[in-house]
């Protein structure tokens, strides 16, 4: 059979549209949830995906390539209305604190979000079936415009909000439908075209994103007096600028002080984590300060006594001295370091959006403190590439909304290697500061400390315990680490510090429970006593490994700093938690509940096309609409191999996107880099085994698993050594970088499609079934292995199903000849 040119255009559009809808859903569920939710769409993508290709084996009648125009008319149709619906769908995390039924909400996400999937499925699959000889190219239009899609909706999401660029991807959709249809499938999408363009440039309120009223913003903007001002987009964050009696920021702020704050404007970031910049009038305006846990390093390094008596202030003029504020937010610790008379200070701020934010429109209201001297990326980046030492590096963790919940996102700044690399920038008789909110029961300031002791250890620092100081407030903690051991000078300023502002002493060298827990009383003193045995060599271990939550040390291969549940202590923790539900939602927990579901959900698609056949002869079989088909029993066996390829396929992946967070230093540009260099080279090596029928041998296959442990020990020295370069010329050298295994990973599957097709045609479409359903629940077992093992073990599984697929093809091509 013929192919039409336009199949080819439409399998391009199609994957084009769902793969960039998929990304605009990450966006959207992190704007409107939470990040574990943007997570499930992966899963959610492949789910729709693997559902086709059950509908195909059960109605065999639906693969005619002639319906391939109406399905792409229904995706585009599918991509708009699955949205609005989704979007109003009652659906919010806290409320399982008192609806435990709202977990069948996410079911719901899957069912009505899977359906445009399913679509883009269907044109692909029903290609690849009609076309098994043609199934390297149509793959490789397939993977070609999937890398289009990751570079389009960048550049959309640049200038638009992600529910309006859905509308956009219906459109592409449309046109796709317009080309391959008759008179009448060419007159609705003419119509439809230009409804979904209206949509886009009118933006009516029902298609506006449905934020949670417990996130941050919405919190925030409930109070009398309230006022949203801007909101600014980038194709990876979300930042809304406000006036709200909520937004006052002054972590930890001494009950001593009586004065007022000066005015300050909210930031939520995603609709969800607030800070605030505060407005710099005159120095008189920023006295409370001084008053603030997080003043105490500018306080010991600048003062021989600092105290709080009559109108003096604080500074003088430290020009020798060197000061480093790791994502300065709002630019409360530059405003302090200015306060206390600090001149050579350099901020970095990872989300670039805001750092361009606060420089263009808010330079003045700040007082210019973050014009100059600020550079965007990860901190622990900078660093890499800059050799100067630091009096002072200071890591503020505090905004205006204290929260704990993290869950399984990376965060690569807390791990042994950072603390490392923060260490090696300390002068000799440097400190590291770290400020964050106190949200018992303790367990970020612990694991903190711990990694970082084990940072120190490495560096060959044996007796930590004398380098480590904290106190706290009502609300707060400040927790300093010295490069040198604590004179007892710096423990009586330390004191003193504590004592004039009436903070509690949490630890110093040498402290005693008897200066504990004196000022703002906690029922038990948890916090002075949990570091004290973190602390102590004789009791660390043996206190971290019976400790309620997970406080090990992190690195980066398993980045996953705030996640601290554990399943041997779950009922502890529940208890410890006051009995809400909604913890465990936040830290993750809905991973495992997730998964339980997207499994069943696979194993029902997998198993349904077993139902619609007839009988079995040997190696015969009968399907009611098809009739007899040869080789059945041959085919059935050779079929995981089309799911190991879905697990090999992912694993490697994603493991691949976290481990070009650290250089690209922006996950959203991991991820688009990586999933752009690894489906247009996967494209490509699949339109040249079309050309080059040799690379479609076995031997092939076998060359990724290879390649990818070869992958899994360099990268981290490749990663390295690709660092100093821009992040344009990193993207490009991540591209090259990946390029290799992406060609390869793009051979296998279409060069399976094409020895089923000549065995048994029938069974293409259960392949693509298991391809997608596999790689459904590849995503999650990605993440979840992890978190326990690291992602170079995940790596290396995908390299041994890659294997384990190499030794399938080879059994059936020698059983079938």
């Amino acid at each position: 059979m013929n192919i039409s040119k336009k199949i080819y255009f439409s399998v391009l559009v199609c994957s084009f549209s769902s793969l960039a809808y998929e990304i605009a859903l990450t966006r959207i569920f992190s704007i409107s949830l939470w990040y574990h939710f943007a997570f499930m769409v992966i899963s959610i993508a492949m789910l729709g995906i693997g559902a086709s290709g059950t509908a195909l084996s059960l109605y065999p009648g639906l693969k005619k390539p002639s319906r391939i125009g109406i399905y792409c008319l229904l995706l585009g149709i599918a991509i708009a209305i699955s949205y609005t619906i989704a979007n109003r769908i009652p659906f919010d995390p806290v409320k399982l604190m008192w609806s435990r039924s709202h977990i069948f909400y996410v079911a719901g996400y899957y069912l009505i979000l899977s359906v445009p999937f399913f679509f883009s499925g269907l044109v692909i699959a029903t290609a690849l079936s009609s076309f098994s000889s043609r199934s390297s190219l149509l793959y490789g239009a397939d993977l070609l415009g999937a890398g289009m899609g990751c570079l389009g909706i960048l550049g959309l999401l640049t200038f638009f909000s992600p529910d309006r660029v859905v509308f956009l991807l219906a459109s592409a959709a449309f046109i796709a439908a317009f080309l391959n249809g008759g008179k009448y499938l060419k007159c609705i999408s003419s119509l439809l075209v230009p409804a979904c363009i209206v949509v886009f440039v009118v933006s009516p309120s029902f298609t506006e994103i449905r934020i949670s009223p417990y996130k941050g913003l919405q919190q925030s903007l409930s109070h009398p007096g309230a006022e949203h001002l801007s909101t600014y987009l980038s194709p990876y964050s979300r930042i809304d600028v406000f006036r709200s009696p909520a937004a006052r920021f002054a972590p930890g702020l001494s009950l001593r002080y009586l004065g007022t704050l000066p005015e300050q404007l909210g930031v939520s970031f995603d609709g969800g984590n607030v800070t605030a910049i505060t407005k710099y009038d005159n120095e008189a305006s920023l006295e409370f300060l001084k008053y603030l846990p997080s003043s105490l390093p500018y306080a010991m390094k600048g003062h021989d006594s600092p105290d709080l008596a009559g109108n003096e202030r604080p500074g003088g003029s430290f020009t020798g001295k060197k000061v480093l504020i790791l994502d300065s937010g709002g630019g409360l610790q530059a405003l302090v370091a200015e306060y206390w008379g600090y001149k050579d200070v350099v901020n970095t701020e990872s989300n670039a959006l805001f750092a361009e934010i606060i420089r263009r429109d808010f330079d003045r209201f700040s007082g210019g403190m973050l014009k100059e001297h600020i550079w965007t990326g990860l901190g622990r980046a900078w660093l890499k590439q800059d050799d100067r030492l630091f009096d002072i590096i200071d890591i503020p963790l505090t905004g205006t909304s204290p929260s704990g919940a993290f869950g399984i996102s990376e965060d690569y700044r807390f791990t042994v290697e950072a603390f490392r690399e923060y260490l090696s920038h300390l002068t000799r008789d440097g400190v590291l500061s770290i400020s964050l909110f106190i949200i018992p029961p303790p367990r970020t300031e612990l694991r903190l400390v711990n990694t970082a002791v084990r940072a120190m250890e490495e560096l060959g620092q044996k007796d930590s315990n004398k380098h480590v100081a904290a106190i706290r407030s009502w609300g707060s903690i400040c927790i300093l680490i010295k490069n040198s051991a604590f004179s007892r000078a710096d423990i009586l300023k330390l004191k003193r510090f504590s004592e004039e502002r009436r903070f509690d002493l949490v630890y110093y060298p040498g402290i005693s429970e008897e200066e504990t827990n004196i000022y703002v009383k906690m029922p038990d003193d948890s916090y002075s006593s949990a570091f004290m045995n973190l602390l102590d060599q004789d009791t660390r271990t043996k206190f971290a490994r019976s400790y309620i939550f997970e406080v090990s040390p992190v690195y980066d291969d398993s980045p996953f700093f705030n996640y601290y549940l554990r399943l041997d202590k779950f009922r502890e923790i529940y208890h410890a938690m006051g009995g809400k539900w909604q913890f465990f939602v936040e830290e993750g927990y809905i991973l495992p509940v997730v998964f339980i579901q997207v499994l069943l959900l696979s194993f029902v698609l997998i198993l349904l096309p077993v139902f619609s056949l007839k009988y079995r002869n040997g190696n015969t079989l009968t399907h009611p609409n098809k009739g007899r088909i040869e080789g059945f029993s041959d085919g059935v066996f050779f079929l995981p191999y089309f799911g190991l390829l879905g697990i090999g396929f992912m694993f490697i992946e994603i493991s691949l996107i976290q481990k070009m967070i650290l250089p690209l230093e922006y996950p959203p540009y991991a991820a688009a880099t990586v999933l752009t260099s690894i489906l247009i080279s996967s494209g490509t090596g699949s339109l040249l085994s079309h050309k080059i029928p040799e690379m479609r041998r076995p031997s092939t296959l076998i060359a990724i698993p290879v390649i990818a442990v070869i992958y899994s020990l360099a990268l981290p020295a490749l990663s390295d050594s690709i660092l100093p370069y821009p992040v344009i010329v990193k993207v490009f050298l991540v591209f090259l970088l990946l390029m290799p295994p992406g060609m390869l990973m793009g051979i296998p599957f279409p060069a399976g499609l094409h020895i089923l097709g000549k065995r048994n045609e029938y069974l293409i479409p259960w392949a693509w079934a298991i391809n997608g359903c596999l790689s459904v629940l590849a995503p999650i077992l990605t993440i979840l292995l992890a978190i326990e093992a690291g992602f170079k073990i995940v790596i290396l599984t995908g390299a041994l199903s890659y294997a384990a697929a190499f030794l399938m093809l080879r059994m059936f091509l020698k059983k079938t000849g």
